[in-house]
């Protein structure tokens, strides 16, 4: 056993690698091959990052829950940043690919359930 400490992205690295099938493995769509799904980078990227490419005001309001291949699911706490969002996926998009290189090319909104 290695007593070593590990970093912190090599240790979600190995995480992402162990939750990915092997390249034969079959896929719930009767395919061969990986599923798809957002890399480590990728996802390190969007949540990450996200309140340098979407901003304070926004950030405080949506936020990202999962990323699925190329398409990001967003929480918001209040169904008018629903609406809002819908405004501004295309800036959203584009700030990701800017700030985090990640490509997402549908925003998915949900409005969070209230306490």
């Amino acid at each position: 056993m290695n007593d070593e400490p590990v970093s912190l992205s090599d240790s979600l690295r190995d995480v992402v690698r162990s939750l990915r099938p092997e390249a034969s493995t079959p896929r719930p769509d009767g395919g061969t091959g990986p599923r798809r799904g957002a890399d480590a980078a990728a996802m390190g990227g969007v949540f990450g990052r996200w309140d340098d490419a979407v901003g304070a005001a926004v950030a405080a309001h949506v936020q990202p829950v999962k990323l699925d291949g190329t398409t990001l699911v967003v929480e918001v706490d209040d169904p008018a940043w629903a609406t809002q969002v819908k405004f501004l996926e295309l800036t959203v998009r584009t700030r990701l690919k800017e700030v985090a290189g990640v490509t997402v090319d549908r925003l998915e909104v949900r409005v969070a359930r209230r306490r």
